[in-house]
């Protein structure tokens, strides 16, 4: 049967930031144990089955994850300039995760969690 194949990991990470512009609270410094879940998808499995090996992408999400840990995002590549916003960090973590996949995989979505019950996901298009 044909269909498309999903591998999802997860991981996470402490940082501190603060949004620029932003009127309320969040404009003040403030940090979050972030949780990112990272979902890489294809149509082919190798020649033992596999899309790609659940420990090559949970590396590749933790080399990213560990260049923010205990980091504040604003003074962090890109982000010295564009806010680390949950969406902005969702869509960081997407195309640094692409610039190391296999060429048969390709991110579905990153999704970061900055609390309990706040989160954003990005769908890569």
């Amino acid at each position: 049967m044909n269909g498309k194949y999903e591998v999802i990991v997860e991981g996470h990470f402490s940082s501190a930031h603060n949004l620029r512009g932003y009127e309320g609270d969040c404009e003040k410094l403030h940090g979050h144990n972030w949780r990112v879940e990272l979902s890489v998808a294809g149509n082919e499995l190798d020649h033992i089955g596999l899309l790609v090996d659940f420990r090559a992408v949970k590396k590749v999400l933790r080399e990213i994850l560990d260049s923010l840990d205990h980091c504040y995002l604003n003074e962090v590549g890109e982000f010295v300039e564009k806010n680390p916003s949950t969406e902005n960090i969702a869509n960081y973590i997407a195309r640094k995760v692409t610039e190391q996949l296999p060429s048969n995989v390709h991110v579905a979505f990153v999704r970061v969690w900055e609390g309990l019950a706040t989160r954003a996901t990005f769908y890569p298009e």
